[in-house]
């Protein structure tokens, strides 16, 4: 179980502090609006009301203790770049900021954040890849040049052994998985049998895998 501190209880700090919650980890939320912490209450271990950029309350709250520090207000930059600061200079071991463009990305980065996410930026990159591709139903990013893709079995490769289809000699990519009806074989065998219904978790470049799989 982590402890996470989470300030800006907007839309998406919410998402984020109920999948916290469900996750089973500890949360302490903070908002200057008493309306967003009464109705987060349900949902995290504990939420106050305050003012982040206030060194003399973050401090209060003991930065230092906490596993993470998630920064997730939104529309209002400066605040969300004051609080990212003074979060790492209270001691934050893991400050994690939200960006809305990439400008504001490098001066988060440059002050204080250690990880930075821009929730429109990777959402339009996973509607692009899913959504144009014939075979693709999920991605998860590992590097600029790498990912996962949960992908359909192409009809020509249905009823042939995984071993038939030499995608690592041929392309380099490694098949991770293999899901059907929600049930995920971890333990892939190169003489599993292909079937329709069935999805490959597979892991290799991104031009591999476009190359693979016609996309």
């Amino acid at each position: 179980m982590k402890s996470i501190l989470l300030i800006g209880l907007g839309h998406f700090g919410t998402l984020i502090a109920k999948e916290i919650n469900t996750l089973g980890h500890q949360v302490m939320a903070v908002d200057k609006n008493e309306d967003r912490v009464n109705a987060a209450l349900p949902f995290v271990t504990d939420a106050l009301i305050g003012d982040s950029t206030n060194e003399s309350f973050l401090n209060s709250l003991g930065v230092n203790n906490y596993d993470v520090c998630i920064v997730t207000i939104g529309g209002d930059f400066q605040s969300s770049l004051e609080t990212t600061s003074l979060l790492k200079e209270l001691g934050g071991k893991l400050v994690v900021a939200r960006a809305d463009r990439e400008v504001q990305e490098k001066f988060l980065l440059r002050n204080g954040a250690d990880e930075v996410v821009n929730p429109e930026k990777q959402i339009a990159r996973w509607t692009a890849i899913r959504f144009t591709s014939s075979y693709i139903l999920d991605y998860i990013k590992i590097d600029d040049d790498h990912a996962i893709f949960e992908v359909k079995v192409p009809a020509e490769w249905v009823g042939l052994q995984v071993k038939e289809l030499e995608i690592r000699q041929k392309f380099g990519i490694n098949i991770m998985a293999i899901k059907e009806n929600g049930d995920m074989n971890v333990t892939v065998s190169p003489d599993d049998i292909l079937r329709e219904d069935e999805t490959l978790l597979v892991l290799g470049e991104h031009k591999a895998i476009r190359e693979c799989f016609h996309l």
